[in-house]
């Protein structure tokens, strides 16, 4: 799996937002400077995995949250993605994908 680079500055940038950080309040309760935040918001800087751990810590996320744009501890992970694939399926193959669920929900319920 290859990152998306562009797609992980604006994921930050969106949660730096969302939390009311400037890019110097992020930056100083990161350890960096404001600058090499600006730039890795805007893909002009590639972040270290040390870089993306300080990030994380620093806006309280996960690195799911940064690196994919899910959170798996969320209850509802992975529904727009699995939507999503639904919605490009053919007829036959949500027929094949209801009965796959059907089958999972048969062995979840079956006593051991």
């Amino acid at each position: 799996m290859q990152v998306d680079y562009q797609l992980l500055g604006k994921r930050i940038a969106a949660l730096r937002k969302e939390q009311g950080y400037t890019q110097e309040a992020l930056a100083e309760r990161a350890g960096m400077t404001n600058v090499f935040l600006s730039n890795i918001e805007n893909c002009r800087s590639i972040p270290s995995l040390e870089t993306l751990m300080k990030l994380c810590g620093a806006l309280s996320a996960t690195p799911d949250q940064i690196l994919l744009g899910t959170q798996t501890q969320s209850p509802d992970y992975l529904n727009s993605d699995i939507l999503r694939k639904l919605e490009r399926c053919t007829p036959q193959e949500r027929r094949l994908v209801d009965g796959f669920l059907e089958l999972l929900e048969r062995e979840r319920n079956r006593v051991p």
